[in-house]
């Protein structure tokens, strides 16, 4: 089975095709950029995009996903190094504490400004209502939502 992971195809090995996908990623790819946390969906650390919307990994086995896009919190930065604008915004806004929810929170923030590209707080609590952070960081997520949505629309 195939897999596309970040724009390149990888091969599943046969005995882990009956594993989540979450496990699939960190523990046959080495692509820990997805946490593990409850293991229900209900934390929000899992998740990717499958096909472009936001899925917690730790719920969709991977052999449903074949010939799907797979996009992991790895592929957010450029080949160079360039931090995407929701990544240099947590870091401008001092988001991460733990860091252990950060990757789901960014990868849900990412399909938000894809759908709503100037979310209001209304906009930004429905769509990461999903997504706990031990941390408390909730108010500067929002601000950090508000400015990777500026910095996209004066690149655009």
């Amino acid at each position: 089975m195939k897999l596309k992971i970040n724009g390149d195809m990888r091969d599943v090995a046969e005995d882990w095709q009956d594993e989540n996908l979450l496990v699939v990623l960190r523990e046959h790819f080495g692509l820990v950029g997805s946490r593990f946390s409850c293991g229900i969906g209900q934390c929000g650390a899992c998740v990717v995009h499958v096909d472009g919307e936001p899925v917690s990994s730790c719920l969709v086995p991977v052999s449903e996903i074949e010939d799907k896009e797979v996009l992991t919190v790895e592929s957010l930065a450029a080949a160079d190094g360039t931090l995407h604008p929701l990544q240099q915004a947590w870091l401008d806004e001092n988001v991460p504490q733990c860091g252990y929810c950060q990757s789901g929170q960014l990868m849900q923030a990412l399909s938000l400004l894809q759908h709503t590209p100037n979310p209001n707080d209304d906009d930004i609590n429905t769509a990461m209502s999903g997504h706990l952070c031990r941390c408390g960081t909730y108010e500067r997520i929002r601000k950090a939502i508000k400015r990777a949505a500026l910095t996209m629309q004066e690149a655009s």
